[in-house]
């Protein structure tokens, strides 16, 4: 057993190897500025791999330092994700439906379908675009069915950049606070991201209470008048 623990626990070299990659993306952050972080955010939320923490945690740590300037370490991260999305957005826009209308067949993908993903949008866009943007995995590829949807191009920036402004936010403030210490982040980042997708079904359950509320008024209302 005692073996098996020692071989569980990571070793000095793993943990060397650890710090070298974090202080190689503080200084890649410090290197390119602000520039870099827009960058980085553009092509994070593109679908392209590249986690958001590996830009936005380095920044709160210079930020810290005194090196960056809150504020505009968050707005850099938000229009960098804005314009990302925006790529997405007009990728399904224009090629999506012509994609679908002619292969859709093949992936089930009919007509019909899009027929309901524009009205699912018409109704729920501004929340699922919100609430995407505060969700890991989802965040990638929210703007897809947007642009698909042809959802309202103000609408969808609006509430991807706000989306995008809290997760980018409590990234950097996570960087603030513990981002010199690999472990801590390791450790709470977990705890960060389910706190995060927790207010999402939040922001999701007041949504839908409000829709159906507000559906119902309307309902009695109308059978007030046909009385």
């Amino acid at each position: 057993m005692e073996e098996k623990e020692s071989n569980m626990e990571t070793s000095p070299i793993d943990i060397s190897i650890i710090e070298a990659f974090f202080n190689w993306l503080i200084e890649f952050v410090h290197h390119f500025g602000y520039l870099g972080i827009f960058i980085m955010s553009l092509l994070e939320s593109t679908f392209v791999p590249i986690p958001s923490e590996v830009t936005m945690i380095p920044a709160g740590v210079l930020v810290q330092q005194g090196h960056m300037n809150f504020w505009v370490v968050i707005a850099m991260g938000t229009f960098g994700a804005i314009a990302g999305s925006l790529f997405n957005y007009y990728l399904a826009y224009y090629l999506g439906r012509r994609f679908f209308y002619s292969y859709g067949k093949y992936f089930f993908f009919t007509h019909e379908k899009i027929d309901k993903l524009d009205k699912f949008f018409a109704s729920h866009g501004d929340i699922s675009t919100f609430t995407g943007r505060l969700i890991p995995g989802v965040r990638h590829f929210i703007a897809f069915p947007a642009g698909l949807a042809h959802m309202d191009l103000k609408k969808f920036c609006i509430y991807t950049g706000l989306g995008s402004t809290i997760w980018m936010t409590v990234l950097t403030v996570v960087g603030y606070f513990i981002g010199d210490n690999e472990e801590m982040v390791k450790h709470y980042m977990p705890y960060v991201v389910t706190a995060v997708v927790f207010v999402a079904v939040i922001f999701v359950v007041l949504y839908m209470w409000r829709y159906n509320h507000n559906n119902k008024m309307k309902k009695d209302n109308g059978n007030i008048n046909d009385k």
